[in-house]
């Protein structure tokens, strides 16, 4: 019999709204979501501070991969994730906020929650 691994989810719902709120002003910003492309790939490597390999599951035709970025600042990543869709459900296989919005130092709250209800519509 195999041994099953238990996998846990590293990510915070701070904030479910259709918009990421700066930490330090309180200001609000639109959000859009969009799909990961290639030249997309640039900003969002381990080099950058991605701790997943994006890459690889661009690469992969059966997953769907999105990003989150701010309505008129679509050249930087809050936040990406990626999804395969089954017949009956939707599979999250992986969720990472950009670096600058993790800890207690963050930018942005509320990237996790905005990719969650944005691809669940999609």
């Amino acid at each position: 019999m195999k041994k099953t691994e238990d996998i846990e989810l590293d990510f915070v719902i701070d904030r479910l709204t259709n918009s990421v709120h700066n930490i330090v002003t309180g200001d609000s910003f639109q959000t859009e979501i969009s799909r990961l492309t290639l030249k997309d790939l640039k900003t969002v490597g381990k080099k950058n501070g991605w701790q997943f390999d994006w890459k690889k599951e661009l690469d992969n035709n059966c997953k769907e991969i999105y990003k989150l970025t701010i309505v008129n600042n679509l050249n930087i990543i809050q936040g990406l994730i990626s999804l395969t869709r089954e017949v009956d459900h939707i599979f999250m296989n992986l969720l990472e906020s950009a670096p600058f919005n993790l800890g207690k130092n963050k930018m942005y709250e509320g990237v996790a929650g905005n990719l969650v209800r944005a691809t669940a519509s999609k």
